[in-house]
C-alpha cells in the first residue's frame, strides 16, 4: 500500500467495547485507539491469511501426492536413475 493512498474505515460499536478497546490500547503503550486498531487488525488478519494459504498448500500437496501413487505414470529417467543406484548400493551393502 502506498503511503499516500489513504482509505477510511468508521465502525460503530457499543460504548463499553470502545472503553475496553482504549484501556488495551493505554496498557499496550499506543498513541491512540487507531494506532491499536491497526495494530491488531494487520496481526489477525496476517494469521487468517498466513493459515488460509498452508490449507491450500497442503492441499496442493495432497493432490500432487495422491496423483502421484494412484496414477498410473511411468517413471523418468531421473527416478529411474536414482532406482537403480539405490538398488546397487542396497546390493553391496547386503554381501
Amino acid at each position: 500500500m502506498k503511503t499516500t493512498d489513504k482509505a477510511r474505515f468508521d465502525t460503530r460499536l457499543p460504548k463499553e467495547h470502545k472503553e475496553l478497546f482504549e484501556y488495551a490500547a493505554q496498557l499496550g503503550g499506543f498513541r491512540n485507539l487507531t494506532d491499536y486498531v491497526i495494530h491488531v487488525l494487520m496481526e489477525k488478519s496476517t494469521l487468517i491469511i498466513e493459515k488460509h494459504n498452508s490449507i491450500l498448500a497442503s492441499r496442493k500437496d495432497q493432490e500432487i501426492f495422491f496423483d502421484a501413487i494412484t496414477k498410473d505414470i511411468e517413471p523418468n529417467k531421473s527416478l529411474k536413475s536414482a532406482a537403480s543406484k539405490y538398488q546397487k548400493k542396497i546390493k553391496k551393502v547386503n554381501e
